[in-house]
């Protein structure tokens, strides 16, 4: 396909940066990006920390893992497809608001109204529907956030940038459910408080935002083969790209059995109650943060100032591996968020470098960067449809353990730190 042609600023080394890249961003603009991230995430993880467990044990408690897992997957299935074909439409877009920032915008606004829905089904079908409406506006919010790093930040500036965007997870995670626990009387005022938060971040980000204007008639009339073109990239011509999908993948793979399971851990695993769960959740997502948040800032300028990628992310892959090892084996809460604080220091690590890595290697950034970056994505949100579908397989197999889900899961990781090594344009 023509999209496909490697354009030529990507065959040069990792040194040599282009002389159009932007000038450096300042730090008015870096908050302002991150607090976007962090209210998505706000609204986009308290669901699916404890919003939705909550949700469908009301609704259907005789088979709430069954439900989780349908309504999880079909969630994080349409935000696989959703992030690169909205990433393709920012990359056309030819507003004079600007390619990211309409989808910034309606992205939001489109993510309350499916929260809305959530907080007021009734029905398995209800919650299914407004979870699909959520996943698909924020990750096209999403694929216009990912996409202002390479628009905006000059790579001697992205580890930096990206240190700071991975401090806003676990402050969106720790913010979101501080509130649904403090919300919790109210199930409207718990999924649309967090919403409420990401429209307003949105507002700010986009009133800052020096986007990119893109003139009419630049890219031809948008075909069946654009939208078949939003989801794939041949991998074999960008090979580096290829072994960075990979390598994110298996990573968020374990990422994603202990977001979506941590609370049917605490329940089944360590005999908790179900009333404690949002409270100990919010205990261990303190703890983990802490530590996520201090090697994200940390990592990503270090990165920065000696110039390597593949260190930092092959090295918190292995961290996150042990953490998860830990949570298999735990049999008390405090094993439990030891193995949680671990985690968060390899995670932390893990976002501060992988995005400017990608970053680095990205194919047709020109003309493509949206739409890659989103099929870059897919790499974090299929493992959210996959691990739903594949885990009732092992916890059966398991007779209903949760020590072999994580021990699978651990396993998976440490492969995604093999899989970075094959990268060969940055060091």
């Amino acid at each position: 396909m023509h999209d496909d042609q490697p354009h030529s600023t990507w065959q040069a080394p990792a040194e040599e940066a282009s002389s159009a890249e932007p000038g450096s961003v300042g730090w008015g603009f870096v908050a302002a990006y991150a607090a976007c991230y962090t209210g998505l995430w706000m609204a986009l993880l308290s669901p699916i920390l404890v919003g939705l467990t909550l949700r469908v044990r009301v609704i259907d408690p005789l088979h709430a893992a069954g439900s989780l897992s349908l309504v999880m997957s079909a969630g994080a299935l349409l935000a696989m497809f959703g992030n690169p074909f909205f990433g393709q439409l920012s990359d056309r877009t030819t507003s004079r608001f600007g390619m990211r920032r309409p989808w910034l915008i309606v992205g939001a606004l489109g993510g309350l109204v499916g929260l809305a829905l959530v907080a007021q089904a009734v029905s398995i079908p209800q919650l299914l529907l407004g979870w699909c409406i959520t996943q698909l506006a924020f990750n096209a919010q999403l694929a216009a956030l990912v996409a202002i790093l390479s628009d905006q930040v000059p790579r001697h500036q992205r580890g930096t940038v990206s240190g700071v965007v991975g401090i806003s997870m676990p402050v969106g995670m720790v913010g979101g459910t501080f509130l649904v626990q403090m919300l919790a009387d109210s199930t409207l005022a718990m999924f649309l408080v967090p919403g409420a938060l990401a429209v307003v971040s949105a507002l700010g980000l986009a009133w800052v935002l020096p986007d990119r204007t893109l003139p009419a008639g630049t890219h031809p009339r948008y075909a069946l083969r654009d939208f078949l073109g939003s989801f794939w990239i041949r991998l074999w011509r960008f090979p580096d790209f290829g072994w960075a999908w990979s390598s994110r993948f298996l990573f968020f793979a374990g990422v994603s059995v202990l977001l979506t399971y941590q609370g049917f851990y605490l329940i089944t695993q360590l005999g908790r109650a179900p009333a404690e769960v949002a409270h100990l959740i919010l205990l261990s997502t303190l703890v983990q943060s802490g530590a996520l948040v201090i090697f994200s800032g940390v990592v990503g300028r270090w990165s920065d100032a000696i110039g390597r990628r593949k260190v930092f992310v092959s090295t918190a892959a292995l961290i996150y591996t042990l953490a998860l090892l830990v949570i298999a084996f735990a049999d008390s809460y405090g094993g439990f968020l030891l193995g949680m604080a671990i985690s968060g220091a390899g995670q932390g690590m893990y976002q501060a470098v992988d995005l400017a890595l990608v970053t680095d290697v990205l194919p047709q950034r020109e003309t493509h960067a949206a739409r890659n970056l989103g099929i870059f994505n897919i790499a974090s949100v299929m493992p959210q449809s996959l691990v739903p579908a594949l885990a009732p397989l092992i916890l059966v197999a398991s007779h209903g353990t949760y020590t072999a889900l994580f021990v699978v899961a651990a396993g998976l990781v440490a492969l995604g730190a093999w899989a970075i090594q094959p990268v060969r344009a940055v060091r």
